[in-house]
């Protein structure tokens, strides 16, 4: 694809998921270290706020990060959730899920070297994360790309198979099925996080993102309406 038609479409991407209150997936996505405590409890976890950076944690304060993150809504997905739990505990990383307000944390029993919690700033976690574990919402995946990190993609429904899809094509990341077992789970993480390529190609996309975002004046009006609609602020022109 010439540069030219790259650029279109990277701007087509960005305005359609600007009108929907998302932010841009960059084109060729459509084609182609937090300190984490010994967990004694899901509930104590759960009442436990993550705080990012690097420091001693359970598997050791450098080693990766995984922020695994599945749908804010419900989707059945709590067994998934152990599952990953699960798996992350089988790997030399730092784990930190965040169930949402669809499952109770307490709910999810983890091994020492995840910490799971109801939320955490994605944003902060993904500047620390190698590897991020979704179940291929739009908003999580552009986030993460974003951030040039990686991901592993386990769609649950609605349009999220062709995202992962996406993803897939660019390189980025790859796809396992939602009822994969925590040993296939932990081996697309080991996958991800030890072949360089899909550091690589998020990173580009990242850098995609970030040249198209900084230059589109239609996203950064429409995310200030809805900044100005959110605080109750009248959005009808008096003029």
């Amino acid at each position: 694809m010439s540069p030219t038609a790259s650029r279109r479409w990277t701007r087509s991407w960005t305005r359609s998921a600007a009108s929907t209150g998302s932010s841009c997936c960059p084109p060729r996505a459509r084609l182609p270290q937090p300190t984490l405590p010994v967990l004694r409890s899901p509930r104590r976890a759960a009442a436990r706020r993550p705080r990012l950076g690097r420091g001693a944690g359970a598997a050791g304060g450098d080693a990766p990060l995984a922020l695994a993150s599945l749908s804010s809504t419900f989707m059945d997905q709590r067994a998934l959730l152990q599952r990953i739990a699960e798996a992350l505990g089988t790997l030399p990383v730092r784990g930190l899920l965040t169930t949402g307000p669809a499952v109770d944390p307490a709910t999810v029993p983890a091994p020492g070297n995840v910490l799971v919690t109801a939320a955490a700033p994605h944003s902060a976690a993904l500047s620390h994360a190698a590897v991020t574990v979704t179940h291929a919402g739009h908003g999580t995946v552009v986030k993460s790309l974003a951030a040039g990190v990686p991901l592993v993609c386990m769609p649950l429904g609605r349009d999220q198979g062709e995202v992962a899809r996406r993803v897939d094509l660019a390189g980025a990341g790859i796809t396992v099925g939602k009822g994969a077992s925590p040993r296939t789970i932990a081996r697309a993480v080991e996958k991800v996080l030890h072949d360089p390529s899909y550091r690589r190609e998020a990173r580009r996309l990242a850098d995609e993102i970030a040249a198209e975002t900084a230059t589109d004046r239609a996203v950064a009006e429409l995310e200030a309406l809805a900044e100005r609609a959110g605080r109750g602020d009248s959005v009808i022109s008096k003029g």
